[in-house]
């Protein structure tokens, strides 16, 4: 038996993790790295073009590498140019079935749906997998490609859509869910008529791929507002595309509140502002200060915060892709906040972990009640999906003592050289 647990042991050992000192201030420049959430869906947008489309600031993370596998499975040609570049060429010959084992592993892999059935008339697909931070289904993403003359079978945990033509109509979404708005706007680039997609997701991601697919020769306006107008094109162009991804406002956010909790002083660069408005505002209100530049933004604080409440909500409201993280400064702050989270049923997964490093937290459906304490310490956690990872680095860096932190294949699923960018802020970081 003991010989049993510490050949466990030894194994559990040889996992990848963070080892964290906390207590150190950050404090520099730090640059954003491009957007996930908008690479992800440029490399899928990629699938109707007519020629080469390079995609430019695209990090290095996991997803990326998992969406390579995704468009190489369905027949597309895809090289990285340099260490952010990447060149993607559709054939003609394209597959309509997504490779399993990628779809199980990302989420973001039911965004080739929209352009699959457009180009190819069907696709298949397993039910994606992901993060598991509640539900998720994909039933407006369905009744959208219904409501435009497509069928759908579900069966044996696949979805099967096809359409020998799609019809541009009227579509009000129950929620304004970013995936759905994505793949009905791709779905009816190419269909007949005219298509309007009211109280259709507002986020800057969704600014993107109209931007890219009006650059493919499609005619869309109203990104950004609830109403998304698609004049159906019988074609679109020929046109190499050359495309440099916004800067991710997720990573922007996390070293934001990383600069408060410590204490420190860092200046974000390669920013745009008003995609961090909703937690500047915030963290303005816990009583850090806040300045906002042109295309960088510096966080200076003195540690200390005041207690706020916190409302998740679609975009432009506080994003729930940061809200783990904003858990972990609020429970340091003078007080009690309460944060409601309105997006995912199960986004408060990583609080038993905060709790183990001191913090007082307790979990009432959709809220989390946080009562501030004077200091967290250090301790042995797992980060159960991406934002839970990024919370517990963050509570780490500011826990005393010493902060070991496993799961680390969720964290590099959307952080590009997270450590090396913090240990140039001045922490004591090191992965083992």
């Amino acid at each position: 038996m003991m010989k049993a647990r510490s050949l466990v042991q030894a194994e559990a050992n040889t996992v990848d993790h963070l080892e964290i000192i906390g207590g150190r201030k950050l404090e520099g420049h730090v640059k954003t790295s491009g957007a996930k959430n908008a690479v992800l869906k440029l490399m899928v947008a990629s699938l109707l073009a007519n020629n080469h489309c390079l995609i430019r600031n695209v990090p290095r993370i996991s997803d990326v590498e998992t969406m390579i596998g995704v468009l190489k499975g369905l027949g597309a040609e895809v090289a990285w140019e340099d260490e952010d570049s990447l060149l993607i060429t559709p054939t003609h010959g394209l597959s309509y079935a997504a490779p399993d084992e990628f779809v199980r592993e990302m989420r973001a892999s039911v965004q080739v749906m929209g352009p699959l059935l457009t180009r190819v008339g069907r696709v298949k697909l397993f039910q994606p997998g992901g993060c598991v931070i509640g539900q998720r289904p994909i039933d407006l993403h369905l009744k959208g490609f219904q409501a435009l003359g497509a069928e759908v079978i579900e069966e044996h945990g696949y979805v099967f859509v096809q359409a020998k033509k799609l019809k541009g109509t009227e579509i009000h979404l129950d929620f304004p869910s970013v995936g759905a708005t994505e793949n009905i706007m791709a779905a009816a680039i190419l269909a007949e008529g005219t298509t309007v997609i009211r109280n259709a997701a507002k986020e800057p991601e969704i600014i993107e791929e109209q931007n890219f697919y009006n650059r493919l020769g499609a005619r869309i306006r109203g990104a950004g507002t609830d109403t998304i107008r698609i004049e159906g094109v019988a074609r679109l162009n020929d046109r190499f595309i050359d495309y440099m991804v916004i800067p991710d406002r997720i990573e922007a956010g996390t070293f934001m509140i990383a600069a408060a909790i410590t204490g420190g002083e860092v200046t974000i660069e390669e920013i745009i502002p008003e995609h961090v408005e909703a937690l500047a505002s915030k963290l303005r209100e816990t009583g850090v200060d806040v300045e906002i530049r042109e295309e960088e933004i510096r966080i200076s604080s003195q540690g200390k915060f005041r207690a706020v409440d916190v409302t998740v909500l679609p975009h432009p409201g506080f994003p729930t892709d940061l809200q783990p993280q904003m858990t972990a400064l609020l429970s340091m702050a003078e007080g009690t906040s309460v944060i409601t989270e309105n997006v995912f049923n199960s986004r408060f997964r990583y609080v038993d972990e905060l709790i183990r490093m001191g913090a007082l937290i307790r979990v009432e459906s959709r809220s989390a009640i946080v009562k501030g304490v004077p200091k967290l310490s250090g301790a042995s956690v797992y980060a159960p999906d991406l934002r839970a990872g990024a919370a517990l680095v963050v509570a780490g860096l500011a826990a005393e003592g010493r902060t070991v932190l496993e799961g680390l294949q969720y964290l590099d699923r959307g952080y590009e050289k997270m450590e090396e960018k913090l240990l140039n802020l001045g922490a004591e970081i090191k992965r083992i």
